[in-house]
């Protein structure tokens, strides 16, 4: 029998922490397909992910991101797939947490879960990590911008931890604008009507390499966000008065 399930990985030069990562998320998650975005890397990563069990899906070239998010979800719709998931290519999202997300998909709970660091409830503490200084003013703006976006609070738009169905895949699969994919897919869910559920997770440290997100990059991605965040109100502004 087929599976229903796919679950992506964008990964750029992540050939030292994908051994570890597909092989747990075929142990959590047996009966998934497992797929590699290739993202132009320069490394070993295509070949490792096929060493290590899974299909790859290379861009050719380095295109980003919010290309390699695209490219996963657009694969999982035209592959028939009834749910997909989403993980980091670099160890920090356990896949028994996008076990957990998935679940609550496949009841029928939403439409998409997506996994919070920040989020409470179901046994997790609202102040389980203790952001830097400035990640902390980075957060408390990021949160307020999302609650006046979506007229609701949203704790971690950046997550880039998802589960889905197969009647968001078109919504996400659609090509990214901006610099902050994640933000971005949360818009177009919400104005879309579909169903998306913010679920409390553990998510671990970076396992190896560095963080492509540092000093300016993390400071712009935040500005980025915020630019989205008010691009979007700006049209939905425009679009009721007209």
């Amino acid at each position: 029998m087929p599976s229903r399930t796919l679950v992506f990985l964008p990964a750029w030069n992540e050939e030292q922490n994908l051994p570890a990562v597909l092989d747990e998320l075929h142990r959590e998650l047996p009966d998934a397909h497992v797929l590699v975005v290739d993202d132009g890397s320069t490394d070993r990563s295509a070949d490792v992910a096929r060493e290590h069990g899974a299909q790859v899906l290379s861009l050719g070239e380095n295109r980003g991101l919010r290309a390699g998010i695209a490219a996963g979800y657009e694969y999982a719709a035209e592959h028939g797939y009834d749910y997909c998931g989403r993980v980091d290519a670099d160890g920090q999202h356990p896949p028994s947490e996008l076990r957990r997300l998935l679940a609550k998909v496949e009841a029928g709970e939403c439409d998409v879960a997506v996994g919070s660091r920040f989020a409470s409830g179901e046994g997790f503490e609202a102040e389980r990590y203790e952001p830097t200084p400035v990640r902390r003013l980075g957060t408390g703006l990021l949160r307020r911008s999302m609650t006046v976006a979506l007229g609701r609070p949203f704790h971690d738009a950046t997550s880039g931890m998802y589960a889905a169905n197969a009647r968001a895949l078109p919504v996400l699969a659609r090509p990214y604008a901006s610099g902050a994919p994640e933000v971005e897919a949360i818009l177009r869910l919400n104005d879309e009507g579909l169903r998306v559920r913010e679920v409390p997770v553990e998510m671990r440290q970076r396992v190896g390499g560095e963080s492509k997100l540092q000093g300016k990059k993390a400071a712009m991605l935040v500005l980025t966000v915020i630019g989205t965040l008010l691009t979007a109100g700006l049209v939905r502004h425009r679009r009721s008065r007209g």
